[in-house]
């Protein structure tokens, strides 16, 4: 039985066969999916990821914040809902190119391109000084992470004195039957559509792999403290199927 310090420390990578590094892994992964990655966000979240970005805004929004970070911004979503919420600037970071391309371009069509940039990076080495932002955002971003510790801290160093964290990240629900149902889904139903639209034979299949990994929870707030941030705190959304870890420099 595996043990919460294993899960911990559990390292899932998109391909274990190659010779790559977790990071090369991750930007190739999505590159190769990027022009299906809204569709299946939305399809596969059943349209419910909209509400969780919401809920991840809403912590933002509310100190008022000039200049906003979104690291492994994807295609963008998470950056369009926060320029939309609020009059902050906002920086879209991610390692994977065509993600960022396909972003631009969705910026572009919504006429934000004053408001947000998007911008090629790694998350563990952000090219930016320290307290350079009031918050920082990320969506499903951090168990992809090859040195989660490394990324942490590095939005920690970014951001200023009593700015505010947002972190959505799938979770694994425990209640019965959710746990059971959800199970399911993440291990077979999920992945055979992941596979079918996207035509990628592994991103879905990591996926389900990777959220089983996470450290989630307490233990993640656990992390976030050990990386410099206080108040750190998991609120559980739609019965546990992802969490909204909120912390403060």
């Amino acid at each position: 039985m595996q043990t919460t310090s294993d899960r911990e420390q559990a390292v899932v990578m998109p391909n274990a066969a190659s010779a790559q590094s977790k990071k090369e892994q991750v930007a190739e992964m999505f590159n190769n999916i990027a022009g299906k990655y809204d569709l299946l966000n939305h399809l596969l979240s059943l349209g419910i990821d909209k509400t969780w970005r919401k809920k991840a805004i809403a912590v933002v929004s509310a100190i008022k914040p000039a200049a906003i970070l979104d690291i492994a911004t994807g295609t963008g979503d998470l950056a369009i809902a926060a320029a939309r919420a609020t009059d902050a600037h906002v920086t879209g970071l991610d390692i994977a190119v065509q993600m960022l391309d396909h972003g631009r371009k969705k910026i572009s069509e919504l006429g934000l391109d004053k408001c947000i940039a998007m911008q090629q990076g790694d998350s563990e080495a952000l090219p930016f000084e320290a307290n350079s932002f009031d918050a920082v955002m990320c969506a499903y971003g951090v168990r992809n992470f090859e040195n989660l510790e490394a990324g942490l801290r590095e939005m920690q160093r970014v951001m200023r004195p009593g700015g505010q964290l947002a972190i959505l990240e799938f979770s694994s629900p425990t209640a019965f039957p959710v746990k059971q149902l959800y199970g399911m889904y993440f291990k077979y139903v999920l992945p055979a559509i992941g596979r079918m639209v996207s035509k990628h034979s592994r991103a879905y299949t990591y996926l389900p792999e990777s959220v089983q990994a996470f450290p989630d929870g307490q233990r993640f707030c656990d992390i976030l403290t050990k990386c410099g941030f206080s108040k750190a705190n998991a609120r559980p959304l739609t019965l546990g199927v992802t969490t909204l870890y909120t912390a403060t420099k």
